[in-house]
This record gives C-alpha cells, structure tokens and sequence, in this order.
C-alpha cells in the first residue's frame, strides 16, 4: 500500500503515526544497507540483539527486557541468529542453569554497518530540513524517553 505523500489537512496525523512512518522508513534503509553489505538474512526483528548484547555476553531474558520484548519473541531470533553464524551461546559461569549470548565475529560486523545506515539517514534527513532541526527532535525525543523512564 503506498504512502500518501501528505496527509489531509483537516486531520493532521497523531504523533505516533509519524514516529511509526519514519520508524519504517528509517529502519527500511538500515535493512537495504545491511542486505547490499551480504546480510540478507537479516531484518528489523533482529535489530533488538545487535543493538543490546555487550561484550561481556548477556542472557535472553535480560536481552528481552532491554528490548522490551517477549522472551520468546528474543529467544526466536537469538535462535535464528545462531543459526546463521551471527551469535553463539555459552554457559553462564555465575549461573549454572543460564546461557549467555555473544556476537560472533560475523556478528560483530553487524553493528557497524547498521550505525553508518542510520547516520547516513540523519543526513539525509538533516537535509531536507537543518541538523538544528534534527538535533532539536533528538533532545525532544530523549527527553521525553528519559522521563517516561523515570516514571517507572
């Protein structure tokens, strides 16, 4: 279905059906990057583990809770991840029942490209309207993140 290329003036779209829209558009060019570097495999559900996992290694649950997702939901795509060579899983030496998640050095090659995608957007974005400009909504946005945090 295609965008409309503005929205009518007697309704003027809610906020989080902009953060949404450009949420896609962002997160679409990060995937395009990722997929012309060889990682078509990967896709915005797998996002959330390259995003959170240290270097130290970090268990699913705590993964999921940083993404704040299921557990099934991180589980499944830790899985498919070590599947394809991009995360290993270890016991975790101060849990015995636990598993820790570590990026593969395939894995450790995600990140980067996925960083230079997203800047590369904010350029671009920055030039349709001025790096003030998005550099204001980016302290707007984690200000209002930030105090939403604090609340719970």
């Amino acid at each position: 279905m295609p965008e409309p290329d503005a929205f009518p003036p007697a309704v003027p779209p809610s906020l989080g059906q902009l953060l949404r829209l450009l949420h896609q558009r962002f997160a679409l060019s990060v995937d395009v990057a990722l997929q012309e570097a060889g990682h078509a495999d990967l896709g915005q559900f797998h996002a959330n583990v390259f995003s959170f996992v240290p270097e130290q290694g970090i268990q699913v649950s705590e993964l999921a809770a940083l993404a704040r997702v299921r557990k099934q939901t991180m589980a499944q795509a830790v899985e498919e991840l070590e599947k394809w060579g991009y995360v290993e899983r270890h016991p975790d030496p101060a849990d015995r029942r636990g598993r820790l998640v570590f990026l593969t050095d395939k894995g450790k090659t995600v990140r980067p490209l996925a960083m230079a995608a997203g800047q590369q957007v904010e350029k671009e974005w920055a030039s349709r309207t001025s790096p003030e400009q998005l550099d204001q909504l980016r302290t707007l946005l984690q200000d209002l993140f930030v105090s939403l945090q604090q609340e719970q």
